[in-house]
């Protein structure tokens, strides 16, 4: 399973100071079958937590994902600051990830290196 980042999400993630860790254990619930809310197409949100507090005070994120696949993070949002996402955000969403998740490997692999996208490294290099 390979776990991204969109440049949107990096940024924001670094901001409110969420861990790598945190986002790879939000995949790994949704490969448990542990998803938080399937909005269909492709398109999941999981809660995740906020240092030092749980997740459900915490952030939420969407997730394009394919189980066993790829899971690619591109939006969050504190539930503090906002109840959920609009329908329209919820479309547009999920016609991205019908698209995303049909990306080449060698896509993907351009996307990276154009700086679109982050992986997620594996827990043994996590550094935040």
């Amino acid at each position: 399973m390979r776990i991204f980042k969109n440049a949107w999400f990096a940024r924001y993630a670094r901001k409110h100071h969420i861990p790598d860790a945190a986002l790879r254990a939000a995949v790994h619930r949704a490969e448990q079958g542990l998803i938080d809310a399937d909005l269909g197409g492709g398109v999941v949100k999981q809660r995740v937590p906020r240092s030092g507090q749980g997740r459900s005070g915490g952030y939420r994120t969407l997730i394009l994902y394919r189980q066993a696949h790829r899971a690619f993070f591109v939006y969050g949002y504190a539930k503090s600051r906002r109840d959920n996402i609009t329908g329209e955000e919820e479309a547009r969403f999920k016609d991205l990830a019908q698209h995303v998740l049909a990306l080449t490997d060698d896509k993907v692999e351009a996307l990276i290196r154009d700086g679109d996208f982050s992986e997620i490294a594996d827990e043994v290099d996590d550094h935040g």
